[in-house]
């Protein structure tokens, strides 16, 4: 007995999935059924395409429990319509609580995609299909506009959304329906006489995405024809090419590849290049930050500017539904990121605001070391023959019968001077490790060393004229990075 004939949606859907590999034989796929009439839509294609594609189809359906009866009532008719079809369901109750407020629509996608991986990397299905169409596609490119976005959330929806467990792909979202009107849908759905359920939130304009629905989109089309709305998605889809460009050859990955950028690397770049660096580099370093236009455009002039500045940065945000993979266990998740981008003399470093710099105090034996744990290094005192130092290098040696058998190794302070030998005049040890272009945490901590109140040492400056050793036994006061025996 032959097949009956396809659908003329079916049969576009067929090339599309095709020529996106959206699906292959075999595919154990499950279809996001919510009881709305693109979803149910979806399902029905596909039962139209099984046999074509050689796939396995089942149901997946999430409770939110936001409407109560009425939600109820949902997870009834789709019940019904997998049976109806002799299909498998997967079904989750996943209550949302009011108190998310405007939040309500983020945390009811973050419970429905932390089910689907769980479908997606377990051996009920390797695919989950949702039902997203080109209207979904043009609001959200609309949405990002008007909250800030760059080329990535010009992307919008992304085709597909791969998971992850522990490092290997275990399944995906596809979206299969990004090239198809819901209008188009609801005339498929009538012509096969099949029923849908009507979500009455949908009419609740508190939700942004409903105001820009019922609202701005019947505006734009009626001033601007219907075609405006497929310019929005196309423009996603151009949008999603370059992202993928960038992401593949000039993503700035090499430059941003610790918790440090080269300032003068990132000045050197062409603009676009620099700002998707800048992008690069806090999305490795600073996962959770909100990175927007601005803050990038900050980052840049920091790197532009002097030594010592320095740029708070925003605190946690959602990861957004453009990231191409998502973590085990997580769909979008808040972690404390690091809050500040410091510009020292090479480099932009990002230091967390957790980390506290405090002063410090040693007492260091002469001779003899002391660890000095904020720095991470040894102070040595180290007893020395003038004559087998390099006349350049004898500015920094101490004459011993001057110094106490301990000195003070301290972090400098306010109001502390110092004098080395080579300096026309006494100077503020504030003044002197600027013109080191010192910055920030390096600067703060910078060591001295105080002998009967008097600054006697100051890392990287020569000994003041009057603490010198001219001639025979000398000190030498030195970091080192491994402790070691004193002579």
């Amino acid at each position: 007995m032959p097949e009956p004939a396809r659908s003329e949606l079916a049969e576009r859907l067929l090339k599309i999935i095709r020529r996106q590999e959206f699906l292959r034989a075999g595919d154990r796929v499950a279809v996001a059924v919510s009881g709305g009439a693109d979803s149910v839509a979806l399902l029905l294609l596909l039962l139209e395409l099984r046999s074509e594609l050689g796939i396995t189809l089942s149901v997946a359906h999430v409770n939110h429990k936001l409407r109560g009866a009425e939600s109820d009532e949902d997870e009834r008719f789709v019940a019904q319509l997998a049976a109806t079809h002799g299909l498998e369901l997967a079904t989750r109750s996943a209550p949302v609580a009011r108190a998310h407020g405007t939040g309500i629509e983020g945390a009811a996608r973050e419970l429905r995609y932390r089910f689907f991986r769980e479908l997606a990397c377990g051996d009920r299905a390797a695919k989950v299909a949702t039902a997203h169409t080109l209207d979904d596609q043009s609001e959200t490119v609309l949405l990002r506009l008007f909250r800030g976005t760059g080329i990535r959330g010009l992307a919008g929806i992304l085709p597909r959304l791969r998971f992850e467990n522990e490092g290997r792909d275990c399944g995906e979202v596809v979206r299969p329906l990004l090239g198809f009107r819901r209008a188009e849908l609801r005339d498929y759905l009538r012509e096969c006489g099949q029923a849908w359920r009507e979500d009455s939130s949908n009419a609740n304009v508190a939700f942004l995405r409903n105001r820009l629905r019922q609202r701005l989109m019947p505006l734009i089309v009626e001033q601007f024809g219907e075609a405006a709305i497929e310019h929005l998605a196309d423009l996603a889809e151009i949008a999603r090419a370059e992202e993928e460009h960038w992401r593949t050859h000039t993503d700035g990955s090499a430059l941003a590849r610790s918790s440090t950028l080269s300032a003068e690397e990132l000045n050197a770049l062409p603009l676009a290049a620099a700002r998707r660096s800048v992008r690069t580099w806090l999305e490795k370093n600073a996962p959770e930050t909100g990175i927007s236009f601005r803050l990038i455009e900050d980052v840049l002039d920091l790197a532009r500017g002097p030594a010592g500045k320095k740029l708070e940065l925003p605190g946690p945000a959602l990861v957004a539904d453009s990231v191409s993979r998502l973590p085990r266990n997580a769909c979008a998740r808040k972690v404390a990121a690091p809050a500040i981008v410091r510009r020292s003399r090479k480099e932009l470093v990002l230091e967390s605001s957790a980390t506290q710099v405090g002063d410090y105090e040693y007492a260091l034996p002469v001779p003899g070391e002391v660890f000095v744990r904020e720095l991470g290094v040894r102070i040595a005192a180290e007893k020395i023959d003038v004559a087998s130092v390099a006349e350049e290098n004898c500015s920094e040696l101490l004459a011993p019968d001057l110094l106490d058998a301990k000195v003070a190794i301290r972090n400098w302070r306010a109001g502390d001077r110092y004098w080395p030998a080579n300096s026309r005049q006494e100077k503020k040890v504030k003044e002197l490790l600027s013109a080191r272009h010192a910055a920030g945490r390096e600067k703060k901590l910078w060591p001295v060393a105080v002998c009967r109140g008097e600054l006697v040492w100051v890392r990287g400056f020569a000994a003041p004229r009057a603490w010198q050793a001219r001639s025979g036994t000398a000190i030498r006061i030195r970091e080192m990075s491994e402790p070691g025996r004193m002579s």
